[in-house]
């Protein structure tokens, strides 16, 4: 099992930050073009499962999967989007990016005075601390790939 990369968006659709592990493949097209992309979906995603579920979806749109990989994701209530791609063998990890979102990046950017917000995301010390957390969780492999 493996982490292959993860996005974080702001609720306009900024690539506030993005770092990748073991991806195997690359889209081919630039980063700003990927992240458009990507964006894109998640929203044509979030609205097509809101109009066409049975259910009340207290939790809304929380994973899907293709037959090579898992996107997990997880929206604030403030619009920000931690999106998350991993192999299939990753069960549910809405705690591991609810972390992401507030142990790193309301502690280490959203109070930093330091770090514009709405602004792709400078922090070195952001940066390391998620690389440590990704690298720690027990479905990271470092031999992926």
């Amino acid at each position: 099992m493996t982490v292959h990369n993860l996005y974080l968006f702001d609720r306009n659709g900024v690539c506030l930050h993005y770092s990748e592990w073991h991806r195997k493949k690359q889209a081919g097209i630039s980063k700003e073009e990927e992240f458009k992309l990507m964006y894109g979906m998640l929203f044509s995603i979030r609205s097509f499962v809101s109009k066409m579920s049975p259910l009340d979806m207290k939790d809304g749109f929380l994973a899907f999967q293709t037959s090579r990989y898992k996107l997990h994701y997880y929206e604030t209530p403030t619009g920000i989007k931690v999106v998350m791609n991993t192999d299939l063998g990753v069960g549910p990890i809405r705690d591991v990016l609810h972390h992401i979102y507030s142990a790193l990046y309301v502690e280490l950017v959203v109070k930093n005075p330091l770090c514009p917000l709405g602004q792709t995301v400078q922090s070195e010390l952001f940066r390391s601390r998620l690389d440590s957390y990704i690298r720690s969780l027990p479905f990271f492999s470092a031999r992926a790939g």
